[in-house]
């Protein structure tokens, strides 16, 4: 927001205030000043003159000699190119001795034998930047207004010497977008009184054109306002109002369009101007756009709008866009006679939404999108309407339009007093909190150690009481309330149950030789589907704006990122890779979500490779499967999970080997999946023994004991036995091996496979296993009497209950 120091001063009394004081006090106050300049760029020793005669240079083809007279004695004459110089203009002239913009200073010189006493400046000469300048002033010499005084200083005519504060305003401070919100801050710091333009609506004295308002859409447009002015005599703008746009960094165009533009910039309203003749009926709707519509906008450019789009049209055309740009069908131009002018409320989410669409912003759509004053709507179309009878000799030829849906709620915020002063620190009197509302023009009554406080509608940003509380440090000044330690109990901080939890599993998983990784929770739909969910149910959740195809969907499982991981390392020469993850996941049974999706914790693993040891002698490597149920069955007996709690059962599961897989019950409920991958996905990514394992937190947290349990060591002898049998193939080890811990009872001390055969010996249908067995007791030391009793209670059951033959 550029902010002109000799606009504001209308507003407030800035005597004894310059615009560094002021850009101190917002700083102090909340509000950021990027940079403060004057207008004239250096500018100096350039004043008016009006051209007496032009006359052809003797020596030179392109080349005028001018005689300008510019309030001295006799007139200068001055040589000048410029091909629009004429008679009787009026024209910035830099005399001798006077400086321009860049250090260039101006001597008397001739040039092609003809003395020239200064020089006829363009715009771009005097510093005038194009953006702020109609097509034919940026061509050739400034050409000035009729009212323009001989003689003055170029600066004075052209407002050069104002000073503007350039503002850089956060989203929530929309009120400051306009001239008068900054006076209300200025008027609040510096205590000083406001004093706002008088404004009182027109009616017309005549029989008035007709206007009729259609909102079709209630949420996007719930207010809208319209009045016809005709008669208007179309042209340049007085120099003055040209100036303030300019400070403002808008261009002027026609007294039209700047009437609207410097109302915007006053009151922070955007208007628009429409060309009554060109509208059928007068009937004005607001609607949104049909599917495939489009609309020539006045810079030029057809646009494809969505049904999003919110338009102004008639029953024959569009009119406009609303709250972003009008269009070229209903554009103010030289032959207008009568406008109709709008004023509105767009809703600040459908302007955001359409102006990112069509890639279009302006000044009209910076101020809906953040949301306007509703209190402002009708003030400010009276406004436009009032300068429009001053500066264009218009005359209004309709009654004030109001189309309104609902009613602006009054918004009363409770303060308490000792929620402030505790909040601040500070000890602080009721009677300065209510001067310091006072000064913010914002109606309070205080009452049982609490204020009621009114929110003027130009403050949408204060909805709670801590916004008020911000309110009332940011104009006691930051800078006053003195820096305190905290106070109150302080307890030790620690971590919850889960967190705890959590910790355990990443401290275990690392002390077994794995290494967490971190992943993006993005990635591509193929990966997402070739590995199941532990969520049967699940939909993949498309993000509906990817940065790239890599990452266009929500990982419903951690084991396409660990898969990523490995294939990584692999190409990086890492031949063998054991990690872990541990993070969220997140699912849906949506396919089109209208509700937020699930986000639920898991702990993914992966080991893959050959894990070679370089001893002298190498022996026979382990499966990797077995290491990877070893590494889960350390953790299970971390978390205090019981061996009999936890069951491998064989599982088909889509992207894993249909051999080489279990699902994990808990409780006879799947909390995990354990397997390899399918050898056909090993070929896709160039891997080899690819084990992977996926564990659902959210049940085994439920479970879990976070208490760690102690059992001595026994200090007598162990005995081992092994014990080798034929059995059928389909019957599971681990059966085998509950069998034996239920019977052995408590002097059994592990149980350990160390062998599993099939071949034609053994028979056809039947494998020979073979297990460890360790016997020992805490409180003496058992004989072989006992330890051979109950082996023998062992092997019957064995026998009895699964038809194994022992082999001796």
């Amino acid at each position: 927001m550029l902010v002109s120091y000799d606009w504001l001063s209308e507003y407030v009394d800035l005597d004894g205030i310059s615009p560094e004081d002021i850009a101190d006090e917002l700083n102090r106050t909340g509000i950021e000043v990027e940079v403060i300049y004057t207008r004239d760029n250096g500018l100096n020793g350039v004043v008016i003159g009006q051209v007496l005669s032009v006359s052809p240079h003797p020596q030179a083809d392109r080349l005028r000699v001018c005689s300008v007279h510019v309030g001295q004695p006799q007139p200068l004459q001055i040589v000048c190119g410029a091909p629009n110089v004429a008679v009787g203009q009026r024209v910035p002239v830099a005399t001798v001795g006077a400086t321009l913009p860049g250090d260039l200073r101006i001597q008397a010189t001739q040039l092609r034998g003809i003395e020239s006493m200064g020089m006829i400046c363009s715009a771009k000469e005097l510093g005038l930047p194009d953006k702020v300048l109609m097509k034919e002033q940026t061509e050739g010499i400034l050409v000035l207004g009729e009212d323009a005084p001989i003689g003055e200083d170029i600066r004075l005519y052209l407002g050069m010497t104002d000073q503007v504060i350039e503002l850089e305003l956060t989203p929530n401070r929309a009120d400051c977008l306009s001239m008068i919100g900054v006076a209300y801050e200025i008027a609040a710091i510096f205590e000083r009184p406001l004093t706002l333009p008088e404004v009182e609506i027109r009616e017309s004295v005549t029989h008035g054109h007709h206007v009729d308002i259609q909102l079709e859409v209630e949420e996007e447009c719930p207010f809208y306002v319209a009045q016809v002015v005709e008669n208007l005599t179309i042209g340049p703008s007085p120099q003055w109002i040209q100036n303030r746009l300019i400070s403002a960094g808008v261009r002027p165009i026609n007294n039209i369009v700047d009437v609207t533009n410097y109302v915007m910039i006053e009151t922070g309203q955007p208007l628009h101007a429409f060309d009554y003749d060109q509208i059928q009926d007068g009937e004005i709707i607001v609607r949104l756009a049909h599917p495939g519509e489009s609309v020539v906008t006045l810079d030029g450019v057809t646009r494809a709008c969505d049904d999003e789009t919110l338009l102004i049209s008639d029953r024959k055309q569009v009119l406009g866009i609303a709250g972003i740009m009008g269009g070229q069908s209903s554009e103010v131009g030289p032959s207008t006679n009568r406008v109709l002018i709008e004023s509105a409320y767009f809703n600040p989410i459908s302007i955001r939404r359409s102006s990112r669409k069509l890639g279009l912003r302006s000044e009209a759509s910076n101020r809906f999108e953040k949301g306007v004053d509703p209190e402002r709507i009708i003030p400010a179309l009276s406004r436009s309407v009032q300068l429009l009878e001053e500066i264009a000799q218009g005359q209004v030829a309709s009654d004030l339009y109001i189309e309104e849906i609902g009613d602006v709620e009054e918004i009363v915020v409770d303060l308490r007093h000792d929620r402030l002063t505790g909040l601040l620190g500070i000890q602080i009197e009721p009677s300065e909190v209510l001067k310091i509302f006072e000064r913010l023009k914002f109606p309070t009554q205080y009452e049982d150690d609490v204020y009621h406080v009114q929110v003027p509608s130009r403050r949408p940003d204060i909805t709670i009481e801590v916004d008020l509380i911000e309110e009332v440090a940011r104009i006691y000044g930051y800078d006053r309330i003195p820096t305190t330690l905290p106070w109150g109990q302080q307890l030790p901080g620690g971590l919850t149950k889960e967190q705890g939890f959590r910790r355990t599993i990443r401290e275990t998983l690392r002390g077994l030789g794995m290494n967490e990784v971190i992943s993006y929770s993005l990635i591509t739909n193929k990966m997402d589907k070739e590995l199941v969910s532990l969520q049967a149910e699940t939909k993949p959740i498309q993000i509906a704006m990817p940065m790239s195809n890599e990452h266009a969907v929500l990982r419903t499982s951690l084991l396409p990122s660990l898969l990523q991981t490995a294939v990584h390392n692999h190409k990086h020469g890492i031949d063998f890779v054991s990690i872990f993850e541990l993070s969220s996941v997140y699912t849906s049974e949506e396919r089109r979500l209208t509700r937020l999706p699930q986000e639920s914790w898991e702990l993914g693993g992966l080991m893959s490779g050959q894990l070679e040891r370089n001893f002298w002698r190498k022996g026979k490597e382990h499966p990797l499967f077995f290491d990877t149920k070893g590494v889960l069955d350390a953790l299970w007996k971390r978390l205090g999970i019981s061996h009999k709690e936890v069951e491998y059962h064989e599982a088909v599961l889509a992207g894993f080997h249909p051999g080489r897989t279990a699902e994990i019950l808990f409780d006879e409920k799947r909390i995990g999946i354990l397997g390899q991958l399918h050898p056909k996905l090993e070929k896709q990514y160039d891997l080899h023994e690819v084990i992977l394992f996926q564990i659902d937190l959210q049940q085994l947290f439920a479970k879990s004991d976070d208490k760690i349990s102690y059992q001595r060591l026994s200090r007598y002898p162990a005995v081992t036995r092994d014990l080798a049998m034929i059995v059928d193939e389909d019957i599971r080890v681990g059966e085998i091996e509950a069998g034996i811990r239920q019977v052995a009872g408590e002097l059994l001390r592990s149980v350990t496979l160390f062998d599993v055969f099939i071949g034609e010996q053994i028979g056809p249908n039947k494998k020979n296993v073979a297990y460890s067995l360790v016997y020992q007791a805490l409180d003496r030391t058992l004989t072989d009497e006992e330890v051979q009793a109950v082996h023998t209670k062992v092997i019957q059951f064995l026998e009895s209950t699964m038809d194994v033959k022992l082999r001796t």
